[in-house]
């Protein structure tokens, strides 16, 4: 067994799989987004972060490109809807299906998510170089690519 900084012992066999170290780096960096954001801030960075980057959307593309299951993005919509940071309108191509958009509020939001995200990021990060990091990013994303998409 390695001893780790703050003196545990991890067993060599979990230090040595790679899904164990993700899964750690996972909660080290959930637990760093949740110092300075209410937990639900992470599913509204991913409803919004969609919806910026997509265009108005219903909220069963949300969930598709999300991998969210369809109550929980109904959960995160409404509460979004209530803040005024999305709207719900009628899709102009089928007037049976609402839309999802993103609002000046919802933009503002975003921001002020994604200046916390990318703090996160680099505290997270700081052990490696700016090379190593998008060495890591594009391994893991070799990874995630390797497979197809799972539900969150």
């Amino acid at each position: 067994m390695d001893e780790t900084k703050d003196g545990t012992r991890v067993p060599a066999r979990l230090q040595a799989l790679v899904s164990w170290q993700v899964n750690k780096v996972s909660t080290l960096g959930a637990r760093l987004f949740a110092r300075g954001l209410p937990l639900t801030a992470r599913a509204d960075y991913s409803v919004l972060a969609a919806l910026d980057d997509g265009g108005p959307l219903s909220q069963a593309d949300i969930g598709r490109h999300l991998s969210l299951d369809r109550n929980d993005v109904n959960g995160i919509v409404n509460r979004l809807d209530r803040t005024g940071r999305i709207r719900r309108e009628t899709d102009p191509a089928d007037r049976r299906r609402n839309i999802v958009v993103l609002t000046d509020a919802g933009l503002a939001y975003l921001t002020e998510i994604q200046q916390h995200t990318d703090a996160v990021q680099d505290e997270l990060l700081s052990a490696l170089t700016a090379t190593e990091r998008r060495q890591l990013q594009a391994l893991l994303t070799k990874v995630l690519d390797g497979h197809a998409p799972q539900p969150a």
